[in-house]
């Protein structure tokens, strides 16, 4: 199921991260640019959620599908805290947290599948919240604004970042802790 709709909104979701990143690098004023910046990655973010609904919902779910949700999802924050650590909006650490849990639990992941074990790292409900309050954080940083003159994004997406960080350690210890077993098995 390489070519279904569901499939099809994930590989768009990873062919706009450039355009995200690119807004950066236009010769426009800096608000401008990081509405437009913003609105881009709200919109390409919704298709995580539609993708998901889309497959359940036309019965078109797959291990393909499945597979490249995640890395969509992966691809597209990094690529964003990426720009925020470069525009100074993020701290270092907290983007090298974040893309590190990311880097360690995919490598996990897929080390798990070779040896049978894939059940013990499936995704948990903990994993899909971090997802959610990064996704959240994200264009609040992005837009780094007063949003509707009252909003001070910047303030509200650090300490979104932050919550971020913390469910993202938070899930690599779960997932650590659930494979913990069959890695123990392997070694010895």
């Amino acid at each position: 199921m390489f070519f279904t709709v569901p499939t099809l909104l994930t590989w768009g979701r990873i062919l706009a991260i450039p355009l995200v990143v690119g807004v950066f690098y236009l010769d426009i004023e800096a608000p401008t640019r990081n509405l437009i910046a913003t609105v881009l990655f709200v919109a390409v973010a919704l298709t995580d959620w539609l993708d998901g609904y889309l497959a359940r919902k036309l019965n078109q779910t797959s291990a393909f599908g499945a597979f490249l949700d995640p890395v969509a999802d992966k691809f597209l924050i990094c690529a964003a805290l990426l720009i925020l650590l470069q525009l100074d909006r993020v701290n270092a650490l907290v983007a090298f947290v974040i893309i590190g849990r990311e880097i360690a639990i995919s490598a996990l992941r897929e080390w798990m599948a070779q040896i049978g074990a894939s059940r013990s790292v499936a995704v948990h409900m903990l994993g899909k919240v971090k997802t959610a309050v990064q996704m959240v954080a994200i264009p609040f940083l992005l837009y780094d604004g007063a949003l509707f003159g009252v909003i001070d994004t910047r303030i509200w997406g650090t300490g979104l970042i932050y919550a971020a960080a913390v469910l993202t350690i938070w899930s690599m210890v779960y997932y650590l802790r659930k494979a913990l077993p069959e890695i123990r098995a392997k070694v010895r």
